[in-house]
């Protein structure tokens, strides 16, 4: 099953958005920061969710990011579908070209599995998620540890 790192950090920074843009915008440094992702990779990310209709910025002071509906209407087949991202087990991709340009004996199976992780991930949205206690807990835990960094580089600094 081909699931990139593309697709998870997708979900994964919509899911801390949709935590912390309940509160005010969210910027991409904050989602960089807390989930270890790359800004650059994150700006091609939103890029493609912006584009999906999944998230708005918003301009000047205190801008950011926010979701652009509710948590409970976004699906997670969703988000990664919007960066372009396809959950596959089949070889082929799905095209009955596995083998010598043909289906291969067991095609079905993984189009069947294929398709079953598919309306799993259709099945979850962002707000069951994020009603998860232990989502919560990491969020938490996250926002404890990014103070601390700025509060250790704040020190540092002034010294």
């Amino acid at each position: 099953m081909r699931l990139t790192t593309k697709g998870r950090y997708a979900v994964t920074a919509m899911l801390d958005l949709a935590f912390h843009s309940q509160i005010k915008p969210v910027t991409l440094t904050e989602i960089a920061a807390r989930q270890t992702i790359s800004l650059s990779y994150l700006e091609q990310l939103f890029a493609r969710l912006r584009r999906a209709g999944m998230v708005k910025g918003v301009r000047g002071p205190g801008g950011g990011y926010t979701l652009c509906g509710e948590a409970a209407d976004i699906n997670i087949a969703d988000i990664i579908a919007a960066v372009d991202e396809q959950v596959d087990a089949t070889k082929c991709g799905g095209e009955e070209n596995c083998q010598q340009h043909q289906a291969c004996l067991t095609h079905d199976l993984w189009m069947g599995l294929s398709e079953q992780i598919r309306e799993y991930l259709k099945s979850i949205t962002l707000a069951e998620l994020l009603d998860k206690h232990q989502v919560q807990e990491i969020a938490k835990r996250q926002d404890q540890d990014v103070q601390h960094i700025i509060e250790i580089h704040r020190l540092s600094a002034s010294a």
